[in-house]
């Protein structure tokens, strides 16, 4: 595309946004000096219509663990697609079937059947009712700081205010302890507890590992008030720290797991709950207790297959460990080069935050990484800390790159400060 296509092309896109979508995305992305549009990607880089190539180091977030349009994947999408995009939902479909079995084979423990829906927070949504169904109790205990999704049930155990205020009244019976505080969780769970809550790593509240023993802490408070435990797996499992699920680091099984993100292979919408047998009583008497439309469709459990073939057949678990320990080994060594702004670096595999001293700092810091042609964002919780979520395929020369990206945008963002005397 020629430079003035290009132009014509962001500009359109733009103001169609401007008009139809969100004016308010337009002018963010305006004042970061973003204002081009993305039309191709492959692996780990995103082509933009001017023919820019962004380095992404943000990947969904969470969402390309396989890379972006990885070919094995497109290829199952192809052939599902010429012989049956969606189901019928009165006839059984072989390759739910299939994804389901898959998906019980790879899970914790006695991990068994699964629900298949469209995104993380409908996963969500589906492990409340359930568990309320299971159990036929009330409450729920979630974490300060959780982000479990934006619908209502989802953001009811989510804690950023910003995000929950404008909707209050939320769901009733939602409480909330500090993370990684197993004393207050034990003291919060009570004979009403349904069931608790939590990111084995938070990650929209800035990537915030918890103890060894947290998770092991949590399943015990559960066992002893017959409340259930739901993992909420959805950005960190499949690989993406380094072991297949984050609760893998602790060998702690849940009752319940939510599923999404990197669940569709990067290239269709996918969420999901599974959950050990007891809990799959509720649907007994009555299978179309929870219904999606599109949920498990052929198009979405194709990819989902060919994602899971991608991930053991290519490594990406132990891919994800050891470009991990590279990105976190280089975001350690920028936060010695550079204490006055960087407060903190932490992270798991390729979940890793750089949490800034303040959030107009990690501002600066990200709009000087897209300077450079490197994608990040901030936790959506969290916005002082910038996450890095590359997908599993990205070579030891692309963390290098980030890192001397990020070293350019901190010694920048080092000169401005001083330049205004902060």
């Amino acid at each position: 595309m020629s430079d003035n296509g290009a132009q014509n092309q962001d500009q359109l896109t733009f103001d169609r946004y401007e008009q139809y979508v969100n004016p308010g995305m337009v002018q963010l992305l305006k004042f970061m000096g973003l204002e081009t549009t993305e039309v191709e990607a492959e692996g780990c880089i995103v082509t933009a219509a001017n023919g820019d190539k962004f380095l992404d180091f943000l990947g969904g977030p969470g969402v390309f663990t396989a890379g972006h349009r990885h070919p094995k994947i497109i290829a199952a999408l192809k052939a599902q697609a010429d012989r049956m995009p969606l189901s019928s939902h009165l006839l059984l479909d072989p390759l739910m079937a299939q994804f389901a079995e898959r998906i019980a084979q790879i899970t914790p423990g006695d991990i068994q059947y699964t629900f298949f829906c469209n995104s993380g927070a409908e996963a969500v949504e589906g492990a409340l009712k359930v568990a309320r169904a299971c159990t036929k109790r009330p409450k729920f205990v979630a974490a300060e700081g959780a982000f479990h999704g934006k619908t209502f049930g989802a953001l009811s155990a989510s804690g950023r205010d910003v995000y929950k205020t404008p909707f209050q009244p939320l769901l009733s019976g939602f409480s909330h302890v500090p993370f990684n505080d197993a004393e207050a969780l034990d003291a919060a769970v009570d004979d009403e507890t349904a069931a608790v809550i939590l990111e084995p790593i938070q990650c929209e509240a800035g990537i915030r590992v918890p103890d060894d023993g947290y998770l092991t802490a949590a399943r015990e408070i559960c066992d002893k008030s017959g409340a259930l435990l739901i993992l909420d797996e959805i950005q960190t499992g499949l690989g993406r720290t380094g072991k297949l699920w984050a609760c893998d680091w602790d060998a702690v099984v849940p009752d319940i797991m939510t599923l999404g993100k990197a669940l569709g292979g990067g290239a269709m919408p996918v969420g999901a709950f599974a959950a050990r047998p007891q809990v799959w009583s509720v649907f007994d008497e009555n299978p179309y207790l929870h219904t999606s439309t599109f949920g498990g469709n052929p198009l979405a459990c194709a990819a989902g297959l060919a994602g899971l073939e991608v991930l053991e057949e290519e490594n990406l678990t132990q891919r994800a460990h050891d470009r991990g320990e590279q990105l976190l080994a280089g975001a350690k060594q920028l936060q010695g080069e550079y204490p006055s702004i960087v407060q903190a670096v932490r992270g798991r595999g390729l979940l890793v935050g750089i949490e800034f001293a303040n959030s107009d700092i990690g501002g600066l810091v990200i709009s000087g990484l897209l300077q450079h042609k490197i994608i990040t964002a901030y936790g959506l919780n969290n916005p002082e800390v910038l996450r890095l979520e590359p997908p599993a395929v990205v070579t030891t020369e692309q963390v290098d790159e980030a890192i001397d990206g990020l070293r350019a945008a901190m010694a920048h963002t080092t000169e401005l400060l001083a330049m205004l005397g902060q």
